[in-house]
């Protein structure tokens, strides 16, 4: 895992090379053990690098032969050794024993066809001179971030913004529709960012830019084709078979490796995997308040299958300390609470690995969400005619608050389009106009969130219902926050994580599985990858629901953090773009018990602390 920045100037001219340096330095985190700049006129590319596969040769940026093509690669591909022998097969002669130079042959090979060759997790920046050509790209499912933008003197590539922004030569202003998304989202869907100036390379897309003109274009589509002929026993062969190859591919390293364990399915059968071909460390994080800690699950799972374990528990105190570091690392306002559990259980896996798996993706893969079953308990409403449902879903929403069946009929009342806007849904469209700070900002001067998810619907609209909220998920959720918090807080410790879960081959066989092998009435999820993993882990861990990294926010902002929070809202007299009255009365509210808006408080608090830090640019510093 490494960083890396590109810059490509207009009218030739040339790169300041302390500038790029700058740029670099400001991702040391990312690659700590070597780093490297090439420059050739105005066109640079500097590279920080974290050794992982052939320490000793592997340096970047890396030029072939004829010193006409130079690569910047942050990721790893795990068909590399197949792709080496067939490019040795036509002729191709390697100096290293990287997949950086696998890379690079495979682009002189086949050029920018070279993306649809990878297995792996990538963001890559190559330039070929022979064409006067900078060409980008991102892997299918976007685990490796790639952030690019244009400013009057050219246009800069990066893996994370900070690096675009070490410039100055960036603006440094919020983008308002962004922030509508946000308070929807918890996070800015791609291809926007928080930045006006500053956009996200899309997963699965590439980026060119030629005879000064910038273009992207996609190279990989996501299609569920579901097979209704197989058996399930049949299926779930196939889906251990498929599994144990990646995690088997995922193990290319020349440095130590180990694996977080959380107590669920998902981890834990990559831990019984990993078991099979060597010992594994593992890693796992709770939270210091009762019913929010996984440890004794975790342990109990370690010691089931033999793993060196190690575990850390986070308080309230320990948390708060910390998310400056977090923001500062996640670039931008991303207002998931788990994302300081990857942080802390980083930070203890780095003190004795260097790369570490976890089992992102599997969710979305093969339907783990519980939300997955809501299609089946709503199946009544779709045989009403829809004045019927119309009419059912007024009369609940004058029914009072906490009313059984309120939020049964209101969320049947409704098409899948209008509920359903993936994971996280955080501020409903009519509640945003008392968060927006009025009358600088105004709710109807943006576009509604369904605005993303309506393009997607539509090319989702001959899959099942369930189907439909994978694909809404793929293309938001587990790229917007889930891969990006993993992506950001492990690297914030020079950490390389990888996602076996998150594979080309995997996706192509988990697409044919039918939606009554992923869910069912019974409230099972994942019905058919707890039938594929049941040798390798625990019997009880099988059936086990799904938590995550639950983090006690709703219990802190009450107690603990009230006094900060409160603080943090009353810091300054306005507040940008954050109604501060609403936002200390949502406070007050939330404190006396008459409703739980920790979600709703703690997206507002991160942007809050995100714009002190970025835009009105506090004073901080990382090492802190």
């Amino acid at each position: 895992m490494c960083g890396l920045v590109a810059v490509y100037n207009h009218n030739r001219v040339p790169v300041n090379a302390e500038m790029l340096q700058n740029m670099t330095n400001m991702m040391a985190h990312r690659g700590p053990d070597d780093e490297g700049l090439q420059i050739d006129g105005h066109v640079g590319l500097g590279f920080r690098r974290l050794s992982i596969l052939d320490l000793t040769k592997g340096a970047q940026p890396m030029v072939n032969n004829n010193r006409n093509i130079c690569l910047v690669f942050n990721g790893e591909i795990y068909n590399y050794l197949e792709l080496r022998s067939w490019l040795g097969e036509k002729g191709h002669e390697f100096r290293t024993d990287s997949d950086t130079e696998v890379l690079l042959r495979l682009y002189e090979e086949t050029g920018q066809e070279c993306v649809k060759h990878l297995r792996g997790m990538f963001g890559f920046v190559i330039w070929d001179s022979r064409f006067e050509e900078l060409f980008a790209a991102r892997d299918p499912f976007g685990i490796k971030p790639i952030y690019y933008c244009e400013t009057p003197y050219g246009y800069m590539v990066a893996s994370e913004i900070k690096s675009l922004l070490a410039s100055g030569k960036v603006d440094r202003e919020v983008d308002g529709q962004s922030f509508h998304d946000y308070l929807t989202f918890q996070y800015v869907p791609e291809p926007a960012t928080m930045f006006r100036s500053i956009h996200k390379l899309m997963a699965g897309h590439t980026l060119t830019i030629k005879n000064g003109i910038l273009t992207t274009r996609s190279y990989y589509e996501v299609k569920f084709i579901p097979e209704h002929t197989r058996s399930f026993d049949d299926m779930a062969e196939e889906a251990r078979a498929v599994l144990e190859n990646s995690v088997y591919l995922h193990r290319n390293s020349d440095v130590a490796r180990g694996a977080f364990l959380s107590g669920g399915i998902d981890s834990s059968s990559l831990v019984g995997m990993l078991q099979q071909w060597e010992p594994t460390k593992t890693f796992s994080v709770g939270f210091e308040s009762e019913g929010y800690s996984e440890l004794a699950l975790a342990r109990k799972t370690a010691s089931y299958l033999g793993t060196d374990h190690h575990e850390i528990m986070v308080n309230a105190h320990s948390y708060l300390g910390s998310l400056p570091k977090i923001i500062w690392h996640m670039d931008e306002p991303v207002a998931d609470p788990s994302a300081a559990g990857i942080f802390f259980v980083s930070q203890l896996a780095s003190r004795h690995v260097k790369v570490v798996f976890s089992g992102e993706g599997a969710d979305e893969f093969f339907g783990g969400y519980n939300i997955y079953r809501e299609p089946l308990s709503l199946r009544l409403f779709e045989q009403m005619p829809m004045g019927m449902r119309n009419l059912m879903g007024r009369v609940a929403r004058f029914m009072p608050t906490g009313i059984k069946g309120k939020s049964y009929f209101e969320r049947g009342s409704r098409p899948l389009q209008q509920r359903f806007y993936g994971n996280a849904k955080i501020f409903e469209e009519a509640e945003k106009g008392n968060v927006l700070n009025l009358p600088a900002h105004h709710a109807a001067d943006f576009s509604v969130a369904q605005d993303i998810t309506s393009p997607l619907y539509e090319k989702a609209k001959f899959y099942d219902d369930v189907s439909k909220m994978q694909y809404i998920d793929i293309h938001t959720w587990l790229r917007g926050n889930i891969l990006m918090k993993a992506d950001k807080m492990s690297m914030a410790h020079s950490l390389e994580l990888r996602v076996p879960f998150v594979d080309p081959v995997v996706f192509q066989f988990a697409s044919t599985l039918p939606t009554k092998f992923k869910v069912t009435h019974l409230g099972t999820t994942k019905r058919l990858l707890r039938e594929a993993m049941k040798d390798f882990i625990p019997s009880e861990v099988k059936t086990r629901k799904k938590l995550g990294f639950p983090v006690p926010i709703r219990v802190w902002l009450k107690n603990e953090w009230y006094g900060w929070a409160r603080e943090v809202l009353q810091a300054s007299p306005d507040i940008p773009w954050i109604n501060k009255t609403h936002a200390l009365q949502l406070l007050s509210d939330h404190r006396e018990g008459k409703v739980d808006a920790s979600r709703k408080l703690w997206t507002i608090l991160i942007f809050v602390l995100w714009h002190q830090m970025y835009i009105e640019q506090f004073s901080f510093s990382p090492s802190v």
